[in-house]
């Protein structure tokens, strides 16, 4: 590696012939490669050298390619239904026809023949049974309406989520009646509604107050909801889970 040398000289004396400022070449590379400052002290003064990084040569540089860990890719596993020629490895099917008809147990190479016979696939659908039960069909077609199946019934699937609700042992009828509509408007739409009421500091002395208003919560959404889970105290706080009325 070339590294170049700034060269200045400080005299205490006189100033020295042929020691100005220059450029010099370091064939070392110099304070392994980091640059920086070295002095050399002579009866004249002090000479400071500043090596700055220069380029690297093109026959310093690296041509051999690092080589790397191979990365081991995790094997692709096979999803869905066997269909086809993967049936092959197994032993014998009950096989069913395209029309729904029973035709027997078989081997799964006469039932794979019999399904190319038809322009069809043979697909497994009850692997577990013994032995496992193949139809002749249009995977594809099947694979579509399978589809389309799960996306009708996730559409019309309804998600419950609990909302929470908090109160305390000293909570007016104003605020608490803000809360209530709270309370109502979740139970309206299908979601569960967990009633926390938080005791800070001497109110753990007074827990009586908090069960008489979770008392009150719950006789007042009767109508709207079912108490899940009477109230409980848990830690600091006593908790009351209240469902939706189907």
């Amino acid at each position: 590696m070339i590294r170049v040398i700034r060269l200045s000289f400080t005299s205490r004396g006189p100033a020295a012939p042929g020691l100005g400022r220059r450029y010099v070449t370091d064939p070392c590379g110099g304070n392994g490669g980091r640059g920086g400052v070295r002095e050399a002290r002579g009866l004249e003064g002090t000479a400071h050298f500043h090596y700055v990084p220069a380029r690297i040569p093109c026959h310093c540089r690296r041509t051999r390619a690092i080589g790397r860990r191979p990365h081991n890719a995790p094997p692709v596993r096979e999803t869905g239904p066997r269909i086809n020629e993967r049936l092959l490895r197994g032993g014998d099917i009950r096989l069913i026809g395209a029309n729904g008809e029973n035709l027997g147990v078989t081997s799964p190479e006469r039932a794979l023949s019999l399904a190319e016979d038809a322009g069809l696939d043979l697909v497994e659908i009850s692997p577990t049974a013994n032995p496992p039960v193949c139809k002749i069909m249009d995977f594809g077609k099947f694979k579509y309406e399978t589809q389309k199946k799960e996306a009708e019934a996730r559409k019309n699937q309804k998600v419950i989520e609990i909302k929470e609700v908090k109160f305390r042992p000293g909570t007016d009828t104003h605020d608490y009646d803000v809360k209530m509509r709270s309370v109502f408007k979740f139970l309206e739409e299908g979601d569960k509604v967990k009633v926390t009421l938080r005791f800070r500091g001497r109110e753990m002395a007074h827990q009586d107050l908090g069960k008489a208003l979770l008392d009150r919560v719950a006789e007042d959404v009767k109508a709207a909801g079912k108490i899940e889970s009477m109230p409980r105290l848990e830690g600091r706080q006593m908790v009351m889970m209240i469902g939706p009325v189907k």
